[in-house]
């Protein structure tokens, strides 16, 4: 099996804490779905596509004509199984009841929406075009549209937020019945505009331990609602799992397409030049502008520990060679007397408690 995804760049406006490629030249949509076409046909899957992604960006800000040819080329040069798990990402305020009738007639069948928070200022201040009321008319609209599998995303840590503002914004989450939620802590990400409001004083990171009581919280509550915690950073009613982000912690192949996108086939990781005027021309030219690297051995267990390690199922040590095996079992003994990890069936998994220093934990498992 493998997995597919569609780097769509265009958005009306930036947000302040984006670091992911993305343009607001919407003039190029019809050059630029040209492009991903021809980049589709020249590069068709060996393998069968379990999983799509229509990612961005914002590929709602795609016409249904534009979302219509990138899926049927996708059909057209793939074998593409017909339990499929097929999403795309959108915007709360470009779903309309027209627009959610439009997604049913394609095989899209799961929609990721980026709510981030239900406080309006909060909103205006990540540059969001959305308001907080719009968030449930989506959500109704999909439901009306017969879509039964809806995401959303949610961020925390924003400048003076309370315990007690976070707590509001779970709530009107479970209140909107999703079957899944990502949930992100704002990141001050280097050369987004949000870093530079840091740099410039204009904001200030929350406190660490308020982050902890933050994260902590939306663990207890959202697992109290029945969701599964299934990643760090995700959770998802049983069974509504993101089958294509399992394939990205699970190390399953995947193609990417567009400008940006990565590609990994398990020996290489490739990645598209981050530009869309020399993606377009590339590919009018007939041309893939990318550059790669291959993965020896050492980088092959740094990302296992980096992916594997995030999802609840953990670390699969069989998988690993003797070596890699010891040393990491090794770097993990203080992790386990700490209670920051556990190993159980030949799988090492962070704990409750590891969850909130996965990335000091990963450091430690990984060869430098």
């Amino acid at each position: 099996m493998a997995g597919l995804y569609v780097h769509i760049p265009f958005c009306s406006s930036r947000c302040v804490y984006c670091g992911f490629y993305s343009t607001t030249g919407l003039e190029l949509r019809d050059r630029y779905v040209d492009a991903v076409c021809r980049e589709i046909k020249m590069r068709p899957s060996a393998e069968p596509i379990s999983t799509i992604y229509l990612g961005g960006g914002t590929p709602s800000q795609l016409s249904p004509t534009h979302l219509k040819r990138i899926i049927d080329t996708i059909y057209i040069y793939n074998k593409v199984e017909t339990d499929a798990e097929i999403t795309t990402e959108a915007n709360p305020d470009d779903v309309t009841s027209e627009f959610a009738a439009m997604l049913q007639q394609l095989p899209i069948n799961r929609i990721s929406m980026g709510t981030q928070t239900f406080d309006d200022e909060r909103l205006k201040f990540l540059h969001r075009r959305h308001t907080a009321l719009q968030v449930p008319a989506a959500v109704s609209a999909l439901r009306q549209a017969g879509f039964s599998n809806i995401s959303i995303d949610l961020m925390y840590g924003f400048p003076n937020q309370t315990l007690a503002e976070w707590e509001v914004d779970i709530d009107e989450a479970l209140q909107l019945d999703v079957e899944h939620i990502s949930t992100y802590c704002l990141m001050y990400e280097e050369g987004t505009a949000l870093y530079r409001l840091l740099e410039q004083g204009k904001v200030k990171e929350i406190d660490e331990e308020l982050e902890r009581q933050m994260y902590y919280m939306l663990i207890d509550r959202l697992e109290s609602a029945g969701y599964e915690h299934y990643e760090i950073s995700n959770f998802a009613r049983p069974k509504f799992r993101s089958r294509h982000n399992s394939s990205y912690w699970q190390g399953v192949p995947y193609i990417g397409i567009g400008a940006a996108a990565h590609s990994y086939d398990i020996r290489t990781r490739s990645w598209n030049v981050a530009d869309i005027r020399q993606y377009i021309e590339g590919m009018e030219r007939g041309e893939r502008i990318f550059d790669e690297e291959t993965l020896d051995e050492d980088t092959r267990y740094n990302d296992a520990i980096t992916v594997e390690l995030r999802t609840c199922d953990g670390l699969d040590l069989s998988k690993l060679s003797e070596k890699q095996r010891h040393y990491c079992i090794a770097n993990a003994l203080r992790h386990i007397d700490a209670n920051l990890l556990k190993l159980d069936d030949n799988h090492l998994a962070l704990t409750k408690d590891g969850l909130f220093v996965s990335d000091m934990i990963m450091s430690d498992l990984m060869i430098v």
